[in-house]
């Protein structure tokens, strides 16, 4: 794997559940080919609207995001070192 800033992120992402993940974006994308952006416009808007809403509905601050991110990051630094 290369040391680009992505490497670690798509090693990382080689489990099992990769491939039906990787298949359902194929299918995504074929969907999207055969069907108009009246169609599946509205779809794709639902579903990222869907997640803004649940990350709104955190009511974390920038703040208190960076400090759960920095616990992650150390928790996976500290199995890592394993």
């Amino acid at each position: 794997m290369s040391d680009s800033p992505n490497s670690e992120r798509v090693d990382a992402d080689r489990t099992p559940e990769r491939q039906p993940r990787f298949e359902s974006v194929l299918r995504w994308v074929q969907y999207m080919r055969d069907n108009p952006p009246e169609v599946w416009g509205p779809q794709q808007n639902a579903v990222v609207d869907g997640q803004i809403e649940s990350a709104q509905a955190l009511d974390r601050d920038a703040e208190e995001e960076r400090r759960i991110r920095a616990f992650a990051d150390s928790i996976l630094t500290d199995e890592d070192a394993e």
